[in-house]
């Protein structure tokens, strides 16, 4: 006799990669049972945004040599860059983001983010997920599930499924040397409300989470044979259908088989369907073809894109370029962020994700979220680079409700600590939470049932309107 437990492991050994997408699908099943015993904190609706792009900068972006510049500090804290004029006057930009600065009536800039933490695992975890964890390995954290789940696994908890993933991410999960960071999927919450990951961490041997790609040596014939199989075992099972726990299991199985079918997501991820020219737009490398593609998610309904900067070098080692110590690659510091893989490509991604959600009149329901783990030192080290710097960050968010022309907080004159209106990465994430119609203040359930809140920051309510 075959048990549905041992069914279930020859499927996972028969390689069935969509063996999880049913438990994604009773998982909705079980959240109705928790709304009707009183244990599911349902969100109250405050913002009008559908979905979100988060652009996480990875490495630590410099805000004096992008969107906070002190053109009038001394030598060797100011940036080697000029400062420009934008649309909006009175607010300017880096020389190298000529494109950005068409579109600061459509931005709010925040110049006072800031926390206390100047290493990259434990400042990825908190501004990830809202939660301080200083005892995480560096260099080598690895995530599990004790983690607190991050921004993407909230919306995923709080939204219903549909035939896209609630939350995505882009072109991979931030992860190195083996490691994938903790603060990028559902920690306690679950595998079932993992972010989709596309491809998994380089350096990793870890397979993405619910990747719905089929295997490149499976075509849809062969996943409708293994459908097949699928019911060979399940009807070895017989007994076990008539277990309550297990009603209902076809219908899932079904719904999960469509899922990996999905002509919606065959659509989404293909950008050869896009003209030519829209790709030159936004670029032909990685990074403006993930922003390009995450348009294309929240189009096909998918809540929450989070887009990992990174760059995979030749050797195929991973580097977070936004981390312009210097040297690298022969390159100062300063000389890191006139490359193609930092502002040059972050310029034209960004214009052209603000040009097509404006004009396709998607830019007031869909925000769009800046920031990196923290900000660079005032001072440039010998090698014309900026070291790690928790105390101040500048950050950027527009549309889904934000008031574009502002720029909200300020720093010191040197960029270096809040001099107004000091914003926590705990402010950030209720931000989006507030405007994709998500309560701050619901909670979540650990697998011992004990509650806990989203976060514990004020969304910065100020900033749209």
């Amino acid at each position: 006799m075959l048990h549905r437990r041992d069914a279930m492991i020859r499927l996972g050994r028969l390689g069935l990669g969509a063996v999880t997408l049913p438990e994604l699908l009773r998982a909705e099943q079980a959240r109705a049972g928790e709304r009707s015993r009183g244990r599911l904190e349902l969100p109250i609706r405050t913002g009008k945004a559908k979905s979100c792009i988060l652009i996480y900068l990875w490495g630590g972006p410099p805000q004096q040599d992008m969107w906070d510049m002190k053109p009038l500090a001394p030598e060797g804290i100011r940036s080697q860059f000029n400062p420009i004029s934008t649309v909006v006057p009175g607010i300017d930009v880096c020389e190298h983001m000529p494109l950005f600065a068409r579109h600061t009536d459509k931005t709010a800039i925040i110049r006072s983010l800031t926390h206390d933490s100047n290493n990259h695992e434990p400042s990825v975890y908190r501004t990830l997920t809202g939660r301080i964890n200083n005892t995480l390995a560096v260099p080598r954290n690895q995530r599990n599930r004790n983690d607190f789940p991050n921004v993407g696994s909230v919306v995923s908890y709080f939204s219903p499924l549909g035939a896209m993933p609630a939350a995505v991410t882009i072109p991979r999960p931030i992860g190195h040397d083996g490691a994938t960071y903790t603060g990028t999927y559902a920690g306690f919450l679950g595998g079932r409300y993992d972010p989709m990951e596309v491809a998994a961490a380089e350096e990793t041997k870890e397979t993405p989470t619910h990747s719905i790609a089929l295997p490149a040596d499976m075509a849809e014939s062969r996943l409708l044979a293994r459908r097949g199989l699928l019911n060979v075992i399940e009807d070895a099972d017989h007994r076990y259908q008539s277990v309550g726990a297990a009603r209902g299991l076809d219908s899932y199985r079904e719904q999960a088989f469509g899922m990996l079918s999905s002509p919606v997501a065959k659509r989404a991820f293909n950008l050869d369907l896009e003209d030519p020219r829209t790709r030159d737009r936004y670029g032909r490398n990685e990074y403006g073809e993930s922003i390009l593609l995450a348009r294309r998610l929240i189009e096909s309904g998918v809540r929450l894109v989070t887009i990992s900067w990174m760059r995979i070098q030749k050797g195929g080692n991973v580097a977070n370029v936004w981390d312009n110590h210097g040297p690298f690659e022969g390159l100062t510091g300063t000389d890191m962020l006139k490359a193609y893989y930092c502002l040059p490509s972050l310029d034209q991604g960004f214009a052209a994700l603000m040009d097509d959600l404006h004009g396709r009149g998607l830019l007031d329901e869909t925000l769009v979220a800046m920031w990196g783990e923290f900000g660079r030192t005032p001072k440039l080290n010998p090698a014309q680079g900026r070291d790690h710097w928790g105390a101040c960050q500048s950050a950027v968010f527009a549309g889904g409700g934000i008031r574009g022309g502002q720029v909200y907080g300020s720093s010191d004159k040197d960029a270096a600590y809040p001099a107004s209106n000091p914003v926590s990465p705990e402010d950030m994430l209720a931000t989006v939470y507030h405007s994709l119609g998500i309560n701050p203040a619901a909670l979540l359930h650990d697998p011992l049932g004990r509650p806990h809140q989203l976060v514990d920051g004020q969304p910065l309510t100020a900033l749209f309107g």
